[in-house]
């Protein structure tokens, strides 16, 4: 299965968002990559397809859950909820 299959096959897109297939295409060819993407652009699936694709374990380093608990904390911290 190639990324256009799975992206049709597990995700229902017939195209890829901007940004998106060179970042697979790389990490597919297993190049270390670096995707900096802005919220709301596709960067799980930048992630997700290869994890499918690719034998073995895959890595994913993300600052997202760290972010999101130092931004409730901080809404905490004023009072906010």
């Amino acid at each position: 299965m190639d990324k256009g299959q799975a992206l049709r096959r597990y995700f229902g897109h017939d195209t890829f968002r901007g940004g998106q297939e060179p970042l697979v295409g790389s990490i597919l060819a297993e190049w270390d990559v670096l995707g900096i993407m802005p919220a709301g652009g596709g960067k799980s699936l930048c992630w997700q397809i290869p994890a499918l694709l690719l034998p073995g374990l895959s890595l994913v380093i993300s600052p997202l859950t760290s972010l999101m608990k130092d931004q409730v904390a901080a809404l905490g911290e004023k009072g906010i909820f």
